[in-house]
């Protein structure tokens, strides 16, 4: 038996085959598992990684110097070596179409100086500590002339695109504002309310609820577009992490941490990606975080149709989730 779900509040679907829901085999989150002799993520490696542009140690935020790398770090915020975008980027070449130079900032946020660090392992100091940070990032490149938006986002797992084992965070600031989130607000002020206050608040009690605390609710949402897809919304509408004080941030982190745990103790080094959304402008847009698990490959249908075949119905997997089934 198959179900057409509509989202929400946009006019977009997803196809939920309730028949094929049993659990997905276990992808492999790292491939080797063996620990690397020279990740240059870890502690004592900082010489093999651009300079730091943060680095928090000790409850300060310093920089390296162009003579020294800052040691004994809790977590180390750096140039990607690789960047998508760059603040040096050349103008284009004349072109038929449109094009602008590719300006920008990537950042990598090295989480933990340990190799054998993961997330949903974390003390609560230090998963504070990570949120803080991420607000902190966010709100430097916001900062910065010509970025319209922030996109923070983790990668875990060669299959949800990570190309280095030791856990980490990125950050790429854009010069324009992802058509994803246009969409969003044209229904969100046709409505003049917010949708995703209305989610937090009838989601909190139902069968796809998974975990909660003070300010935040994790919930495999009812349009699920991958098995296991977690959504957390903040309970109160906050649009930006800007606005998030400590107590929140540590809800937030805590939150994430937890469902990580669960996803982790479904399926052992399940490769997964979350994702920020937020909008610091637009104070009638609700910040939310979006976790999607890797268990499938996005296939011919899905990139023809821009509707995804989800196996797992939400309401089956937080059974999963929470060990009921």
């Amino acid at each position: 038996m198959s179900e057409i779900r509509k989202h929400y509040f946009l006019e977009e679907y997803c196809i939920v085959a309730s028949g094929r829901s049993k659990r997905p085999s276990a992808p492999k989150a790292c491939g080797d598992e063996k620990r690397s002799s020279s990740c240059v993520f870890c502690a004592g490696y900082e010489d093999k990684t651009p300079p730091a542009t943060a680095v928090y140690k000790n409850g300060e935020i310093l920089q390296d110097s162009d003579n020294e790398n800052i040691k004994n770090w809790d977590i180390r915020c750096i140039p990607n070596l690789f960047p998508a975008l760059s603040p040096d980027a050349d103008e284009p070449e004349t072109s038929d179409f449109t094009v602008d130079r590719g300006y920008g900032f990537h950042e990598v946020i090295i989480e933990n100086p340990f190799h054998e660090s993961r997330i949903h392992h974390s003390s609560d100091d230090e998963i504070l500590l990570l949120m803080q940070a991420y607000r902190d990032r966010v709100n430097y490149y916001q900062s910065k002339d010509g970025i319209s938006y922030v996109s923070l986002f983790k990668n875990w797992g060669q299959k949800a695109g990570a190309s280095l084992e030791h856990t980490h965070s990125q950050l790429i600031a854009i010069p324009l504002m992802p058509s994803c989130f246009t969409r969003e607000m044209d229904t969100i002020k046709e409505l003049d309310k917010c949708p995703y206050c209305d989610i937090a608040s009838m989601e909190n009690d139902q069968e796809r609820y998974v975990y909660g605390n003070e300010h935040f609710v994790v919930i495999a949402p009812y349009f699920s577009m991958v098995p296991y897809e977690l959504w957390i919304l903040p309970l109160k509408h906050v649009n930006h992490i800007s606005g998030f004080t400590d107590e929140m941030l540590f809800s937030l982190g805590d939150c994430i941490r937890s469902a990580v745990s669960k996803l982790n103790e479904t399926i052992p080094e399940l490769a997964y990606n979350y994702m920020f959304f937020q909008l610091e402008h637009e104070t009638q847009y609700h910040f939310n975080v979006r976790i999607k698990p890797v268990t499938s490959i996005t296939a011919g249908f899905e990139k023809n149709t821009g509707i995804y075949i989800n196996t797992m119905p939400p309401e089956v997997a937080v059974d999963h989730l929470l060990n009921r089934d």
